[in-house]
């Protein structure tokens, strides 16, 4: 491996995914995918161990979601440039991506170039985001939300996070305690303790709530209630 190479680790929960996301990024001369990772968790783990230069993330991930990895990647491995690969344009999160330490936000629906593009340009330090998404909405996006409250799921704590998005995925309290190396009483306290910051009364709040905040896919929730 030479100087020039810009090292790579993947991330999506569909194997056929990243398979086309290596055979793409791998084809470029100074591109080396150097490890792949099927879930958040795991994606955590490959970047502290291979420290690359670039974490390519889907927003959508199970375990940890692609927003709770960057912010505990932007404070663990800040050397590591995070580019979030995502199906949604709002600005909403894309907003919380940046504030997350995202250095880059690329639409599924745009092209392969697209995403080359945007390692490129955060490898040389800059922000990229997919058009149509534009630095000038993101400031008036920026502006609405300064002049608004502290939204409900920042009050969260790191272990209360992984809880919410387990529990939306619809592990129990003990599969949960297992997962995170913690009681069952305990997992069941930090439940109640998301419950009660969001306002939430029931499970179908809890994982209705989860899918507006893209922490699981709707196609997920259907399965669960199926």
């Amino acid at each position: 491996m030479t100087s020039r190479e810009t090292t790579i680790v993947l991330a999506d929960d569909h194997r056929i995914v990243r398979q086309g996301l290596h055979a793409l990024l791998q084809a470029e001369p100074d591109f080396q995918v150097i490890g792949e990772a099927g879930d958040g968790r795991e994606a955590i783990e490959l970047v502290k161990q291979h420290k690359p230069d670039v974490l390519v993330l889907d927003l959508m991930m199970p375990e940890l979601n692609g927003l709770e990895v960057a912010r505990q990647l932007s404070k663990q491995a800040a050397r590591t440039k995070v580019i979030i690969l995502s199906m949604y344009d709002d600005e909403g999160f894309v907003l919380e991506a940046l504030g997350n330490g995202v250095a880059g936000y690329v639409l599924k629906d745009s092209s392969s170039s697209d995403l080359i593009l945007a390692v490129r340009e955060v490898i040389a330090g800059r922000r990229y985001l997919s058009p149509p998404l534009s630095d000038r909405a993101i400031a008036a996006y920026q502006q609405m939300a300064r002049s608004g409250t502290l939204e409900k799921y920042e009050t969260l704590t790191t272990r209360e996070r992984e809880v919410l998005q387990l529990t939306a995925e619809g592990h129990t309290h003990s599969e949960i305690a297992t997962r995170l190396g913690i009681s069952v009483r305990t997992a069941e306290t930090h439940r109640l303790r998301v419950m009660n910051k969001l306002n939430l009364h029931t499970q179908a709040d809890l994982i209705k709530y989860a899918i507006r905040r893209g922490i699981i896919p709707m196609e997920q929730a259907g399965k669960l209630s199926s």
